[in-house]
Parts: structure tokens; C-alpha cells; sequence
């Protein structure tokens, strides 16, 4: 495992000893399970101190686990924002791998965000500023941060949300880190979440930051609508939400994309920006999409004129597909919103 050396990787962080683990999650009791993810399961613990934490802890038996594991600590060690989830200290005794988080009491956005009775708790207010959080975060990642990180894993799911409803970004187990201009890199195994997925990573394997720009443009429009990406009651003529938004967009009915919850929290104007934000973000071509440093700027200014955006990518999330009614490619622009391109310098 040639574990001498990976200890050095991590030995600026501090170290928690497995006993201390252990007893803080009552031997990782399930009643203490916040959540289960792809390369493990979370617990949550409380140090001797009172402190509050989330306990990951790594499957094992998956040599890629342990390569994720490893990749984790050393980016996440090295970032500081208030957008990120902020990395305590970690444990690797025993064949045990556990990374210690700062504990988020509202726990991930998908739990409110696609819940039935937890979703009222997300009025337009917060919703925007948790959609700003997002961007924030991803901004740092990109152009800020000492190391250039591309997360890879942008979904509801791993945005937590702290006692102020505010959104950090967590899980970095797939991120990627790039120096000095961000050009394309690829990979053989797509490893990811379908659905959030830009299309150019997910039939070709090539990612880079604009694949990060499309997850969070999915992620804007369910936190707009208050629907999966891949929700099965989509009208028929629409294939996921980005195909159903765009409908909506280009026939004057954009209304009827956002959370009912929502209708009388905000104005027209501001929905629409923010879809037509969400609809810029998945674009395509990743030339097409903004810059995250593009997107704070717009989500900041009411005045700024915003560009027009083109029809999404037909996709199911593994390969394109071929409907009839989309064989007509259409730009269109909804009223109340004026279109021209802008990018800062």
C-alpha cells in the first residue's frame, strides 16, 4: 500500500486517532449514519471537546477508493473558503480511512430541495443566495484557490447546508486538479453522476472547468423548479428538465418551470435572468459556456444585458439521442429579457 508514503502526503493535516473516531460515532452506530455515498458511508460524531462532526468513512476492499480518499485529503487540506465544506483532520490507522468534516446540521440540499414538505423551507430568497453560495465556491475552485480545481461532481447531493442555510461544496473524491491556463483533459473511466454530467465527459471523457459550468447550470435549474434533471413526468415533447426549460423558454411560458412554492416570492424579471443563466450554463459546445467569474458577475448585477442562450445538448445522460420534434435546431429570446453577449475582461 506503500503506506509510509502517503502518510507524508497528509502529515500537515492534523491526525485523529480511531479510538477517538470511534467512541465520537458510538463505534459508527447507524443510528449516527447521515448518508452513503459512492466511496463510503458518513457518520456523525461528537469529539471529547462537544464538537460537532461528519465522519467519512471509506469503503473497503476498492483500491480506487483509496486513490479518491488520498486525492481528497490533499486538495481539500489546502482550500479555505466559506462556499467549501472545511476539511478538520483525518484518520489512517488500521485499514481504516475516515476523513473528519466540519458537521453541516441541515445536512445536503437534495434533502429539501426534492422533498415534498422540507421544500417550503426554501423560499426564493434563499434559494438565491444559495445558488450564489454555489457559484462562489466553484469560482474558487477555478481561478482563486492556490491549486485549480475541477470538482467533476457538481449535484444536489453534495452541496450541505449549514445552520444559516448557507451552501458549502463537499465531496472532492473525483476532482481534479490543472495548472496555469485550464485547457481539456480526458479520462478512460467516466466516473461521475449521470444527468449532471456535460456531454462532452460523458460520451468522450473530456472534461474541464466549462464541465463544471454545465453541472452547475443542471443544478441552478432544479433549484429553480424543484425537480430532478431526470424526473419521469416531464410533458412528452420534453426529454429531461434542460430540454423542458427550454420549451418553456422559447414559447413565452417560463412561468411554468419554477416551484410552485416560489410563484409569488419574486419577480418575473428575476426568474427569468436566472433561467436564462441556467440555460447559458449548459450549452453544448463548453466554448459556449461562461466562465464562473461570467456567472457571479451575472447573478450580481439586475442591469447587466444578458446573451442569448441555444438549445441545450439531447442527451440521456450517456449518449445523444434523436427525437422528431428536435430535429429543427431553434434560438429564440422570451420577452422581457434583452440579448447581447458580455464577458468581462
Amino acid at each position: 500500500m506503500n503506506g509510509g508514503r502517503r502518510n507524508k502526503k497528509i502529515q500537515n493535516l492534523p491526525l485523529i486517532d480511531l479510538g477517538t473516531i470511534k467512541h465520537a460515532t458510538n463505534n459508527f452506530s447507524s443510528e449516527n449514519k447521515l448518508g452513503e455515498g459512492g466511496f463510503g458511508v458518513v457518520y456523525k460524531g461528537i469529539l471529547p471537546n462537544g464538537r460537532e462532526v461528519a465522519v467519512k468513512r471509506l469503503s473497503n476492499g476498492s483500491r480506487q477508493g483509496l486513490n479518491e480518499f488520498t486525492n481528497e485529503v490533499i486538495l481539500i487540506a489546502k482550500l479555505q473558503h466559506k462556499n467549501l465544506v472545511r476539511l478538520l483532520s483525518c484518520c489512517m490507522e488500521k485499514q481504516e480511512k475516515l476523513l473528519i468534516y466540519e458537521y453541516m446540521p441541515n445536512r445536503s440540499l437534495d434533502a429539501f430541495l426534492f422533498d415534498q414538505d422540507n421544500r417550503v423551507e426554501l423560499y426564493w430568497r434563499r434559494r438565491l443566495n444559495i445558488i450564489s453560495g454555489i457559484a462562489r465556491g466553484l469560482l474558487y475552485l477555478h481561478e482563486d484557490s492556490r491549486l485549480k480545481i475541477i470538482h467533476r461532481d457538481l449535484k444536489a447531493g453534495n452541496i450541505l447546508l449549514d445552520h444559516e442555510m448557507n451552501a458549502k461544496i463537499s465531496d472532492f473524491g473525483l476532482a481534479r486538479t490543472f495548472r496555469g491556463n485550464p485547457g481539456e483533459d480526458n479520462t478512460k473511466k467516466v466516473i461521475g453522476t449521470y444527468g449532471y454530467m456535460a456531454p462532452e465527459y460523458a460520451m468522450n471523457g473530456l472534461f474541464s472547468v466549462k464541465s463544471d459550468v454545465f453541472s452547475f447550470g443542471v443544478l441552478l435549474l432544479e433549484i429553480i423548479s424543484g425537480k430532478r434533471n431526470n424526473h419521469p413526468h416531464f410533458p412528452d415533447e420534453a426529454y429531461n428538465l434542460l430540454s423542458y426549460a427550454w420549451i418553456l423558454w422559447c414559447d413565452g411560458k417560463v412561468m411554468e418551470l419554477i416551484d410552485p412554492t416560489l410563484i409569488d416570492s419574486s419577480s418575473v424579471n428575476n426568474i427569468l435572468r436566472l433561467i436564462n443563466i441556467g440555460l447559458l450554463c449548459v450549452q453544448e459546445k463548453a466554448a459556449d459556456r461562461p466562465t464562473m467569474s461570467s456567472v457571479v458577475l451575472m447573478l450580481g448585477s439586475e442591469s447587466m444585458i444578458l446573451p442569448q442562450p441555444t438549445e441545450p445538448p439531447l442527451y440521456d445522460g450517456k449518449r445523444k439521442v434523436s427525437l422528431d420534434q428536435y430535429l429543427k435546431p431553434k434560438t429564440c429570446s422570451p420577452n422581457n429579457v434583452t440579448i447581447t453577449d458580455v464577458e468581462p475582461r
